[in-house]
C-alpha cells in the first residue's frame, strides 16, 4: 500500500491524473451494478436494438465495422447478453441438471466426471443436486428446482433403494436418463452390466479349481451391490454350489478388512469375491495380518478397477468398470430425447472386462 494514501494524504499534483484514471472504471461499474440494456448498447453504439441482439446472438448478417461497434459498446458498458432470454427463442438454455445421493464413493464421482466432460464437450454446463437421503420426495423436489433453474434434461444417478418404497413419477415434459438402478419401464437407463461382471469374477475363481467362493457384498441399499451379489450366487448354482451367507460391508476399505478377518480366520475360505476394491484392499489387510499368503492360501477379486490397484500387495485381480462409457452414452441418449427423438427403451448395459493380476492364482491341492 502506498505509505501517503495509506495516511489518508495525496500529493495535490495527482489530484487531475488520478481523477482522470479513475472515471471510467466508477462509470462502468455503475453501469453494471444498474444492468446495462439493449438500448444502453444501441444507443452507445448508435444502432438499432434489433442489431445489437444480432450480434449477441452470433448472427451473420452485420457489417464487420457495425458488429465491431456493438462489440465495442457491450464491453464498454460491462453488457451481458441475457442468457434466459436467448434460450426462450431457441428454446433450449443449453444446461443438463444431474441428481445423485452421493458424493463420496468412488463409482459415483467417475461417473460425474464422465456426464460433465460428455455434457461439455456437447456445449452443455451441469448443475448438480445431491441428496441427503432417497426419499421420493427428495427425488420430486430437486427434480422440480431443476426444472425451475430450466435445464434442459436430466440425468439421475440412482444407485439406492428408496427409504420410503414408493415409486418415483418424473414429469414427462423433461428429459431424463437414469444411471444404476431399478427403475422400472418408462425411463430409459444405463449402467455398467453389473451381472456380467460378478459373473466373470466368480467364474475366473471357480476355474482355478476353488470349491467355494466367499462374498464380500456392498451394502443392501445399493442397486450394484444387490446384482452383483444375486449374479455371484446364480452363478454358483449353475455350478452346483450352494452359496453361503453374503458378509456385507459399506463399500469401505474398514469393512472389508473386519469381513476378512472373519472369513480369513476360516481355513475353509480359499477364494473371496469382494463388491469393490476398496473393501478387497480391507480383506487383503486382514489375511496379510492373519499370516494366510496371498494368492498361495487365498485368492482374492475385487470390482471397480481403481488406478490404484495395480499398487495393491500383490496386484488385485479385479472387474474394471467403464465409467466414462457410461457417462457418455447417458449424455448421448438424453441429446436424443432433447432433439426430439424418442428414449431408448430399456436399458443400456455397459461391458465389463476382468483384469488378472497376481492376487488370483489356482487352489492349493
Amino acid at each position: 500500500m502506498n505509505t501517503q494514501e495509506g495516511n489518508g494524504k495525496r500529493p495535490a499534483q495527482s489530484t487531475q491524473t488520478r481523477s482522470l484514471r479513475v472515471q471510467p472504471a466508477e462509470r462502468a461499474a455503475t453501469r453494471a451494478s444498474r444492468g446495462s440494456s439493449i438500448a444502453d448498447v444501441a444507443r452507445a453504439a448508435g444502432v438499432s436494438s434489433q442489431t445489437v441482439s444480432r450480434v449477441s446472438n452470433g448472427l451473420t448478417n452485420v457489417e464487420e465495422t457495425t458488429k465491431n461497434r456493438v462489440l465495442e459498446a457491450m464491453k464498454e458498458l460491462g453488457y451481458r447478453p441475457n442468457r434466459a432470454a436467448r434460450a426462450l427463442k431457441s428454446g433450449q438454455f443449453k444446461s443438463i441438471g444431474v441428481i445423485m445421493f452421493t458424493l463420496s464413493s468412488f463409482g459415483n464421482m467417475r461417473t460425474l466426471d464422465a456426464i460433465a466432460t460428455a455434457a461439455s464437450q456437447a456445449g452443455y454446463s451441469v448443475t448438480l443436486i445431491p441428496l441427503p437421503d432417497p426419499t421420493t420426495g427428495t427425488v420430486s423436489g430437486a427434480y422440480h428446482r431443476l426444472r425451475e433453474q430450466e435445464v434442459d434434461g436430466v440425468v439421475i444417478i440412482f444407485e439406492a433403494h428408496l427409504l420410503d418404497h414408493a415409486d418415483i413419477t418424473l414429469p414427462e415434459d423433461l428429459p431424463a436418463v437414469v444411471i444404476d438402478s431399478n427403475a422400472g419401464s418408462g425411463y430409459p437407463m444405463v449402467d455398467t452390466d453389473q451381472a456380467e461382471g460378478a459373473r466373470l469374477a466368480t467364474e475366473h475363481l471357480l476355474n482355478l479349481g476353488h470349491a467355494q467362493v466367499w462374498h464380500i457384498g456392498g451394502p443392501t441399499s445399493s442397486f450394484s451391490a444387490m446384482h452383483r451379489a444375486e449374479s455371484w450366487k446364480r452363478t454358483l448354482e449353475d455350478a452346483g454350489i450352494v452359496a453361503p451367507p453374503v458378509r456385507h460391508g459399506d463399500w469401505s476399505t474398514e469393512s472389508g478388512y473386519q469381513i476378512g478377518l472373519e472369513l480369513g480366520r476360516n481355513p475353509e475360505v480359499t477364494a473371496i469375491f469382494a463388491a469393490n476394491d476398496q473393501m478387497a484392499l480391507g480383506a487383503m489387510r486382514a489375511l496379510h495380518e492373519l499370516g494366510r499368503a496371498i494368492p498361495e492360501d487365498v485368492s482374492i477379486v475385487g470390482f471397480d478397477d481403481l488406478e490404484e490397484s495395480t499398487s495393491f500387495w500383490p496386484p488385485l485381480t479385479t472387474i474394471h468398470q467403464d465409467f466414462h462409457a457410461v457417462g457418455r452414452l447417458s449424455i448421448e441418449n438424453l441429446l436424443q430425447q432433447m432433439a426430439g427423438s424418442s428414449p431408448v427403451d430399456g436399458a443400456t448395459k455397459v461391458p465389463t472386462q476382468l483384469m488378472i493380476r497376481k492376487s488370483t492364482a489356482a487352489a492349493a491341492s
